[in-house]
């Protein structure tokens, strides 16, 4: 893989305190994307905001302004990881698609690529910049724009299931599903907007668990364990 683009929810870098950051989680994350950097793969990076804000189960706040404070807490989560990342030695940079001030930079197609070339780590915050579209739409849209080969999604589970497997011990898991399927059994693995961006634009995704000892290394080399969601 040449250009990738890692999903991170922020519940999965909050480790088990469900909220803020687990460093812990975040340095090993870190140590991984270095490895791939120093064999020249380019990574971008999104991360969600649900360790902060989860502003969409609330009525009494208007929904602009929840999705607002949710992109800015995915603005707070960038800043943070991009320091951990710095800290193991790679160079990054923060893209938003509004002005943030001194704390990012505005995003375009040449600005993020310019970086890409350089090896730099790229991290694609604050969404689409726009409420009502989430942190998977944004993933999904940044990397047709910038043509990642695939969107790597690491969760809190081990890939797609027919059911959820915390309340169904049946669930079957799925090695393989078709982007079509993935819509059709409203599986949202993202979610529906997202799913149809990336079948219309044949972004393929591959979902796997974060807490897996070296998962993304072994996603990106071929060793994978996870579900590829095909187009």
């Amino acid at each position: 893989m040449r250009r990738i683009l890692l999903k991170l929810s922020g519940e999965a870098l909050a480790g088990d305190k469900k909220t803020g950051f687990d460093e812990e989680t975040i340095r090993a994350v870190a140590l991984q994307v270095k490895q791939l950097t120093d064999d020249n793969v380019q990574v971008g990076v999104v991360i969600g905001g649900g360790n902060f804000w989860r502003g969409r189960t609330s009525e009494n706040i208007d929904r602009t302004k929840a999705d607002q404070i949710g992109m800015l807490a995915t603005v707070m989560n960038c800043i943070y990881v991009s320091e951990i990342f710095r800290s193991v030695g790679m160079q990054t940079e923060i893209l938003t698609p509004f002005e943030c001030s001194s704390f990012t930079k505005l995003f375009s197609k040449d600005r993020a690529n310019k970086y890409f070339n350089k090896g730099t780590v790229v991290f694609f915050a604050g969404g689409t910049g726009h409420p009502y579209f989430s942190t998977d739409t944004g993933v999904v849209l940044r990397a047709v724009e910038v043509e990642a080969e695939t969107i790597l999604l690491a969760k809190s589970i081990d890939g797609i299931y027919d059911s959820d497997p915390k309340f169904n011990p049946e669930a079957k898991k799925y090695d393989e599903i078709s982007i079509d399927e993935v819509i059709a059994k409203k599986l949202q693995v993202v979610d529906m907007t997202a799913s149809i961006l990336a079948r219309d634009n044949k972004m393929p995704m591959w979902v796997f668990d974060l807490n897996e000892k070296d998962s993304i290394i072994n996603t990106v080399k071929g060793s994978f364990n996870g579900t590829k969601v095909t187009v």
